[in-house]
């Protein structure tokens, strides 16, 4: 049961960063972009290359937790562990130094999932 949750809360972090994905690299200077970072239109614009790139790792993130999701709990479990510790690391990061409910955000999420997968 506990393994189960884990796998459907990985599969919902991997959800979360696919959004970020297409927030960053597509959705930067546009309304929704702007309005979901707080954005003015002149950042946005000076800084729509910086997103998309940060927006490109997120989507590595998704490729790896899909990937571990696919192999199943038993063989890709080491692969979820390995990308969940990114997202929480990245949302760790993030927190410290843009701001704290990216750590609500990103890195509990994939903290928590994490753990069921351990305990499961």
């Amino acid at each position: 049961m506990l393994t189960t949750l884990g796998l459907i809360l990985s599969a919902v972090v991997a959800a979360l960063h696919l959004y970020f994905l297409v927030l960053e690299m597509f959705l930067w200077d546009k309304p929704a972009g702007r309005k979901a970072f707080g954005l003015k239109q002149e950042f946005a614009t000076a800084t729509k290359a910086l997103a998309a790139n940060q927006g490109l790792y997120n989507g590595f993130l998704v490729a790896g937790l899909v990937w571990g999701l696919l192999l199943g709990p038993q063989a890709g479990l080491h692969i979820l562990f390995f990308f969940l510790g990114c997202v929480v690391v990245a949302g760790v990061f993030g927190a410290i130094t843009v701001s704290r409910k990216i750590f609500f955000v990103q890195a509990l999420p994939a903290l928590i999932a994490g753990t069921l997968l351990l305990v499961g």
